[in-house]
This record gives structure tokens, C-alpha cells and sequence, in this order.
């Protein structure tokens, strides 16, 4: 009997640990870590870290999992959504971890801010539906897993408009720091780094013929084009690894969280950064249903995205006074470029209907989906362990460009309405789209309320030369579709028809049936604090406050030639490195390919 006393508190605890390391996602050593911590903090009711992050995706997992590295530091990351695993097992949350399973996460609001634009002039007055992630991991837990950096010279830029310190040589050693690339390192790729990195390898025949089509139109093959050579044709790089979509959830935050001076929270909805005078001192958030204060005796650090961290920061006095002042809002910093600058890439889907049933069309079929479902579930591998934009490109669209102003991937499916329509038929499609858009955006508070999604205005096709830059997306979409290498597949063209030719019947296509790219960006602009456009000096810093910073695509001072998800975890790299104090990386004399004239195209 006095055993059976002894052992039952035992069995109880470990009951209860085991319960707790799932809970948390953890191993039950690092749960036991994590509950011996959580009842040091209890014990002593702390309020107060030296880092606040409002935000657990791609820039704020990063930033948990660096800061946390310095021991005499404590770090705590507020994300509103939910964790990224349900009592430890990622087969159950399949919507995240499985790679085919992305359409899923586009289309659900449980991970999902699910905002929407204003009507569009230029689109025919569409209301554009803005999927963004709210769940650990952020978008990064939502996205298609591409992983491109975009080009060299647009750091470059960067640094010429006003982001000292943010050039190519200053950032490649951040983009390698964050990475493990499956072919290994090299001078471009890392090898050590957190974000497993994997090598599209289909040998789906759609995807080969559409790499030898592109030649075929001739463009070159570039073996990779995160390196010397972005522009060209290739397999793309994607955050995928064993068959898992690897977030930054699963890359930087969950490692970390067996460190006992790091605390992650989710369904927290952080509501207003708390300031004294102009000082940041802490975040006021809701938390199943209560109202609660955190303090920061170092820092709060906004990464909510393009989208949250202008939001938070209007709705915490920093802004247009004239606008804050509008809704009541109490002006701590009149800072007009706080939600101005808002850029974002836009795309249409070519599509071609296939004579062969090789397509994905198939997999939508009850027992195929089944199938594929099973084989993913029991070894993380088949249809289900990739997103299948395993091909894609990057192309000047006429003479005089220096480098690459057109995006391409390939698809062998046809995706209608995000994917919440299902495809029709067997068929393939090449998303095209421009990479730096003339057309500029802002958004704005609706109202005080942080409940209230803000108005988002991106001010698509506002100027002539987008509109001729995709007309000629267009036609030179068509032109590689044209080649002899899709001929054994190539039936009619689906979208836009072929009977539309003219310049006016490309327009009216465009209008009615472009989309976002999901890559907003820019409205916290990083540069000189002498420019009135600027919301944070190249350290990050909020311009006319003390102790905020701002950490995510929103401070980008213009938009990459290519997807955000690899950027944004170089910035938020970078910056961590700038908040520790730590020297700045550099690797000097990078080489950059060049095209051997401009005369040309191609």
C-alpha cells in the first residue's frame, strides 16, 4: 500500500508531462524544461521580458529562435492564431504539414487573417481576396513553399534608396546563415542553417516539357536561380524537408522552445503597444477573453506582416495625425508613411487544356485523394509530399531591362478562385506575372476597433506601363505553350481563348482575371529619416520613438523580383544580429550574372 502511495504521484506527473510536451510540440525533455520554467514564471508572476514579439511567423520565428540564443536575454512571441501542432502529432494537422494540402490553408480562416482589398479601378472594381497567415509560422505555414531570394539588384536598390547596409553583399551571408540546402553549400547556398531547403526533382513529363519549351523559345537554363543566375528556366528551391512543409514554425521557433527564457503564446490578440511619453514599454493583448498588459525592458518588435504591424502601429498613435486623430486616436508619433508604399505582385494563369490524363485533374477523385492521403500519412511521401510548382522562371520582357521583370510557375493542374473552385478538367497552367509594378498602394485604419480588418488599397494596373508590361506577360506566356516540346499535350487554350489577340482583348482579360500573388510589402518603408515617406531607419528602428522596431516584408523599401518567404527570413536574420549588437556579415566581390547585352530580350 505504501508503494502504491509513493507511485501514484509519479504516474500522475507523467501523465501530465507527457500531456504538456505534446501540448507544446515538444520532446518530454524539453517539456520538462518547459514546465519547470513555466513554474519558476508562475511563482514569480514575471510581466516583464527583454523582447516582446508581436508575431509568430516567418520574421517572428526567426527572431524568437536568434534572440533566445543570448541566455542573459528573455524573449516572448504573441501570435493570434493558433499553434502549428495539435498535441504533437503533425498527421493530424495535415492542412499544414502536408505539401499538397496548400489549397486547404488558402481557403480556411481557422489559420487565416482572410482580408480583402477594396474594389479594384483597374480590374474591373473586383474585390481581391488577400489570404495571410494567423496561425505559428504565419504565412510561411500557408504558402506555396517556393523559396526564392529574388535578385541581387534589387538589394542593391534597396541600399540607393535609402537602406544603408541592406546591399547584396550585405545580405547573401543572412540568406546562407538561415539555410540548409540539400545539394550542400556553396558560395550562394548555406549549409548549417535551420530553413531545410530541397530541389524540385519531378518526374513529371508536364514539367520537362515546359523546361525544354522555355529553351526551346530561347531562354536559358539557369541550375539554379537563387545563385549566380536568376534569370532563365529551372527547378525551383521549396521549403520542403523528408516530405514536410518546413515553416518557420517547425525551422527556427519549435527547436527553440526547450530554451527556459523563451515563451511563445498563441491566441493572443495583441491590440496597442504600450508607450511612456514616446518610449515603448510593453503590449496590451486579449487572451481568452481578458484584457492583459506584457512589459519589455529592451524591446517590442512588431513582425505581423505588411498588413498587422502599420495596423497595430495606427491603432498605437504612430501615423498620419490627421488620419489617427480622425478615429480618436491618440498621436504619440506623426509618421505619414506608416501604411503608404503598399506594393504587392499580381499574376494570371495561362491555362491549356491537356489531351494526356497526366494532369492533377485525377487526384481530385475520392479514392485517389484517399490514396494519396495514406501513402503521405504513413512515410511523408508521393503526390502529397510537394506543392508541384516544382518548375518556374525568370525573364526580362524586352530589350533595355538589366535584369529579370517577369515571374513564372508552372503548375500541371488548373487552379480556379484560389483553389476553392475545383479544376474542371485535365489541363496545365503558368502563373505570369510583373515584378516591379509602377502601381502603388496604401491602407488605412477603418477604425479604432482592432477587431476591424483595415481598408487595404493596392491600386492595381494604375499606370500604362503595367498594363503593357502584362500584355506582353501574356504573350510571351503563349509563346513558350507554343513550343514544339507541349505539342504531345497542347490542346486548346482555356484561358484567355484564343480568340483573344488584340491588345484590347489581353487588357480586358487581365482586368477580369488577374490576382494577387499573396505578396504584400512596404508599407513600414526602411531608409533615411530624412525622407518623410520612412517609418524605420536601416536598424529597424520606428523613426521618432524609443525601443520599437519593426521586422518583417513591411519594412522591404520597394518589393523583390520574386516570392517574399526567403526575404523575409534574411531580414529577419539580419536584424536580429542588428538588435544583439552583433557585427554585420559581408561577403564582398559576390558574382552576379549579367546578360552579355541589353539589345535583346533574350
Amino acid at each position: 500500500m505504501g508503494q502504491k502511495v509513493l507511485l501514484l504521484p509519479v504516474w500522475r506527473m507523467a501523465l501530465f508531462l507527457r500531456a504538456s510536451s505534446k501540448k507544446w510540440g515538444l520532446s518530454p525533455t524539453a517539456g520538462l524544461v518547459r514546465l519547470a520554467h513555466r513554474a519558476i514564471s508562475n511563482a514569480g508572476k514575471r510581466d516583464t521580458y527583454s523582447y516582446v514579439i508581436v508575431g509568430a511567423g516567418s520574421a517572428g520565428c526567426v527572431l524568437s529562435h536568434r534572440l533566445s540564443e543570448d541566455t542573459h536575454s528573455t524573449v516572448l512571441v504573441l501570435e493570434a492564431g493558433p499553434r502549428d501542432v495539435f498535441m504533437g502529432s503533425k498527421r493530424l494537422m495535415w492542412k499544414i504539414h502536408m505539401p499538397a494540402a496548400l489549397i486547404a490553408n488558402l481557403c480556411d480562416n481557422k489559420y487565416n487573417w482572410y482580408y480583402h482589398t477594396t474594389p479594384q479601378k483597374g480590374l474591373d472594381q473586383r474585390v481581391l481576396y488577400w489570404p495571410r497567415g494567423r496561425v505559428w509560422g504565419g504565412s510561411s505555414s500557408l504558402n506555396a513553399m517556393v523559396y526564392v531570394r529574388g535578385h541581387a539588384e534589387d538589394y542593391n536598390r534597396w541600399s540607393e534608396e535609402g537602406a544603408t547596409g541592406w546591399d547584396y553583399e550585405r545580405c547573401l551571408p543572412y540568406f546562407r546563415r538561415a539555410q540548409t540546402h540539400e545539394l550542400g553549400a556553396d558560395r550562394y547556398r548555406g549549409g548549417e542553417g535551420p530553413l531545410y531547403v530541397s530541389r524540385g526533382k519531378s518526374d513529371h513529363p508536364l514539367h520537362h516539357a515546359f523546361l525544354e519549351a522555355a529553351q526551346q523559345a530561347g531562354y536559358p537554363f539557369t541550375e539554379d536561380m537563387n545563385g549566380f543566375q536568376q534569370e532563365g528556366f529551372g527547378w525551383m528551391d521549396m521549403t520542403i524537408y523528408k516530405g514536410l512543409r518546413w515553416s518557420t514554425a517547425s525551422a527556427y521557433l519549435r527547436p527553440a522552445l526547450a530554451r527556459p527564457n523563451l515563451t511563445a503564446e498563441s491566441r493572443t490578440f495583441v491590440t496597442k503597444i504600450l508607450f511612456d511619453k514616446t518610449r515603448a514599454i510593453g503590449v496590451e493583448y486579449v487572451q481568452n477573453g481578458q484584457r492583459k498588459k506584457v512589459y519589455a525592458s529592451n524591446e517590442v518588435i512588431l513582425s505581423g506582416g505588411a498588413i498587422n504591424s502599420p495596423q497595430l502601429l495606427m491603432l498605437s498613435g504612430i501615423g498620419n495625425a490627421d488620419d489617427l486623430q480622425k478615429h480618436g486616436i491618440p498621436v504619440v508619433c506623426n509618421l505619414p508613411g506608416v501604411g503608404q508604399n503598399l506594393q504587392d505582385h499580381l499574376e494570371v494563369y495561362i491555362q491549356q487544356d491537356c489531351t494526356q490524363p497526366i494532369t492533377l485533374y485525377s487526384t481530385q477523385k475520392p479514392i485517389r485523394k484517399m490514396s494519396i492521403g495514406l501513402e503521405w500519412l504513413w512515410n511523408f511521401s508521393g503526390w502529397g509530399s510537394t506543392a508541384h510548382l516544382e518548375t518556374g522562371g525568370f525573364i526580362r520582357s524586352r530589350p533595355g531591362i538589366p535584369h529579370p521583370d517577369i515571374q513564372f510557375h508552372f503548375l500541371p493542374s488548373q487552379v480556379i478562385d484560389h483553389g476553392r473552385v475545383p479544376s474542371q478538367q485535365e489541363a496545365y497552367q503558368v502563373h505570369v506575372g510583373t515584378l516591379r509594378s509602377m502601381s502603388v498602394g496604401w491602407l488605412k485604419l477603418k477604425s479604432a476597433n482592432p477587431m476591424d480588418h483595415p481598408i487595404i488599397e493596392p491600386n492595381y494596373m494604375s499606370t500604362e506601363e503595367d498594363i503593357q508590361e502584362f500584355r506582353l506577360s501574356v504573350r510571351l506566356a503563349r509563346e513558350i505553350f507554343a513550343q514544339k516540346a507541349l505539342e504531345p499535350f497542347r490542346g486548346r487554350e482555356l484561358q484567355p481563348g484564343s480568340h483573344m489577340q488584340s491588345d484590347q482583348d489581353i487588357d480586358a482579360f487581365v482586368r477580369a482575371k488577374a490576382d494577387s500573388a499573396y505578396h504584400p510589402s512596404c508599407t513600414c518603408k526602411m531608409g533615411q529619416p530624412s525622407d518623410p515617406t520612412t517609418v524605420v531607419d536601416p536598424q529597424a528602428r520606428v523613426i521618432g520613438v524609443e525601443n520599437l522596431r519593426v521586422v518583417d516584408a513591411s519594412i522591404m523599401p520597394s518589393v523583390v523580383s520574386g516570392n517574399l518567404n526567403a526575404p523575409t527570413i534574411m531580414i529577419a536574420e539580419k536584424a536580429s544580429d542588428m538588435i544583439r549588437g552583433l557585427p554585420a556579415l559581408c561577403d564582398k566581390n559576390v558574382p552576379i550574372y549579367r546578360p552579355r547585352t541589353l539589345e535583346t530580350q533574350r
